[in-house]
């Protein structure tokens, strides 16, 4: 079956199947969670944008992630609602795979790429009549808490993403696993072809995170009775990954089963060497740095302001952007933000390591600084605590009390696709406050600056690649890493607010030409090192066809 509806690019003739467990294609389509979702659906985009020969392979979510609500008191609640999406096609296929020794049945629907501009993407349900109602759960909700059915949701990735591209007998070149929740395809490979060597051939890998809880592990034994090893026997598994132990660790699979691995940042790949350096018969690791999708991220009225080098229309721009997120922020709160105040926003997932709250950590000081009538600040804050998680969402709804107490503070709920582009194109600056060394690549600075929101980070990520202090960006200087997790909080706290208070605020409000000069240089400077075009095509060169 044909599945592009454009035209192959000879130059990426070369057949790969991406595989996902979230893609943020589309407000429309809720399928993610965060930052995995959203550099999935860049690469769609930008795989169709250059004309590639890539399809992507994910699960339709039949409640999504979760929605964001409000209790009575105005807190967090997390809410699930079943979703029905009319425009994906039926494309007719039902496959089986083993779960737990009972057979399960997997239907597939394809995303065509006309619809939103993406690769062709094909998505995999249990929640059909053919199975009862436990493999229907299956594939109800992203990332569910439940160990046995996340391992289930990874079979259902993996064997299954494999076994429905052989149904339509699409040939594949390359297997491309973005995390280790597909790894379950190597197996079903390896059913096929019996030599894993010549599967390694097939297959590359993108490690995503150094933090614990996004290496998952599992008891090698839990695994192997859900059928993750698709028959194989223990013995069999651990003679072709060469884990022994019992704790099963995906990333240390999928890297001894690839030809070869990549991080998503430079720092990320030093990181990802030291992390993996005693992890033998591992494939080499190298980095290729994640990046957005400019078409879809940048606002055409900021770009054309940009290019016709008029910085007034550019101020213009930028309010009009500020004032449609400021309806935003009265709809869902009451608080009305003035476009001519300096604003901050802060929007990502909520992990403890990526610190929410740092910038009032010092809570006199930081309420001494928002509470100025001379040099006024607004702070938004946005983001989706994993819904179990019940540290995470004490840390969102805190900051919800404390906006309550302050008309300049808002914190805003339903953070996916749409509202990320509001945030971006209507923030003055895109703060970024993970602990060093443990975000990966954190693309949101990138998709913001693209819109003329300056990032103000932490060294981290894909920081260090893209920052000039104080001339694209502003970045906060990095702390002795002996020290204990508290003290290095409260350096990165005193010299955040030293930044906005002494380099900032003084920019914005007494050199308006030397702060649009910044909002400028992000702009140029992003682009094109950090659209996804790039990021595509280094796959291409640097990994597909080597």
């Amino acid at each position: 079956m044909k599945l592009h509806s454009y035209h192959i690019d000879q130059k990426y003739k070369t057949s790969v199947a991406y595989f996902s467990m979230e893609f943020a294609i589309h407000q429309g389509l809720k399928i993610y969670s965060g930052g995995l979702g959203f550099l999935a659906g860049s690469h769609l985009r930008s795989a169709y944008d250059l004309h590639q020969n890539t399809i992507g392979i994910g699960i339709l979510w039949s409640f999504g992630y979760y929605d964001q609500g409000r209790k009575s008191d105005g807190s967090l609640n997390a809410e699930f609602i079943r979703k029905h999406y009319y425009f994906l096609e039926d494309l007719d296929i039902t496959v089986k795979v083993k779960i737990h020794s009972e057979d399960v049945y997997i239907k597939a629907w394809l995303l065509p790429p006309d619809v939103f501009g993406t690769a062709p993407l094909i998505l995999l349900s249990t929640d059909i009549e053919e199975n009862n109602f436990l493999a229907r759960t299956i594939t109800h909700k992203l990332y569910d808490a439940n160990e046995e059915t996340r391992i289930s949701q990874e079979i259902v990735l993996g064997i299954g993403g494999v076994k429905v591209l052989d149904a339509l007998n699409h040939k594949v070149d390359m297997y491309h696993m973005n995390e280790g929740h597909a790894l379950p395809m190597v197996y079903e490979l390896y059913a096929q072809h019996k030599d894993i060597d010549e599967i390694r051939k097939k297959v590359i890998f993108t490690t995503h995170t150094p933090e614990d809880a996004g290496n998952e592990k599992h008891n090698i034994y839990l695994l192997h009775k859900f059928g993750f090893f698709n028959g194989l026997s223990i013995e069999e598994v651990r003679q072709i990954t060469m884990i022994n132990d019992d704790d099963f660790s995906l990333t240390v699979g999928a890297l001894r089963a690839a030809k070869i691995s990549n991080a998503v940042s430079r720092f990320h790949g030093e990181v990802s060497n030291r992390m993996w350096k005693d992890c033998t018969g591992k494939s080499e690791i190298i980095y290729i740095t994640n990046a957005q999708n400019r078409r879809f991220w940048t606002d055409r009225g900021m770009l054309n302001a940009f290019d016709a080098h008029e910085d007034y229309e550019l101020i213009a721009r930028k309010k009009h952007l500020k004032r449609q997120l400021f309806d935003v922020v009265a709809d869902q709160t009451g608080q009305m933000f003035d476009p001519e105040v300096l604003t901050i926003v802060w929007a990502r997932r909520f992990a403890e390591y990526k610190r929410p709250g740092l910038l009032k950590q010092d809570f006199e000081r930081f309420k001494k600084m928002i509470s100025r009538v001379d040099y006024p600040v607004q702070i938004i804050w946005a983001g989706k605590p994993y819904p179990f998680d019940t540290n995470a969402i004490n840390s969102f709804n805190e900051l919800i009390h404390l906006s309550s107490q302050f008309k300049n503070i808002a914190v805003l709920i339903g953070y996916e696709l749409e509202l990320s582009r509001i945030l971006k194109k209507g923030s003055d600056v895109w703060l970024n406050t993970p602990r060093v060394s443990r975000e990966a690549s954190g693309t949101s600075g990138m998709s913001a600056s693209m819109n003329g929101s300056v990032h103000l980070s932490t060294d981290d990520g894909w920081h260090p690649e893209f920052a000039k202090d104080g001339v694209n960006s502003f970045t906060i200087p990095p702390v002795d890493s002996s020290l204990s997790i508290e003290q290095q909080d409260h350096e990165d706290n005193k010299n955040l607010l030293d930044i906005i208070e002494h380099k900032i605020i003084p920019l914005y409000y007494d050199e308006p030409k030397e702060w649009i000069k910044i909002v400028k240089n992000a702009m140029s400077d992003v682009i094109p090192a950090f659209d996804s075009g790039r990021m595509v095509h280094e796959y291409y060169v640097k990994m597909y066809d080597v």
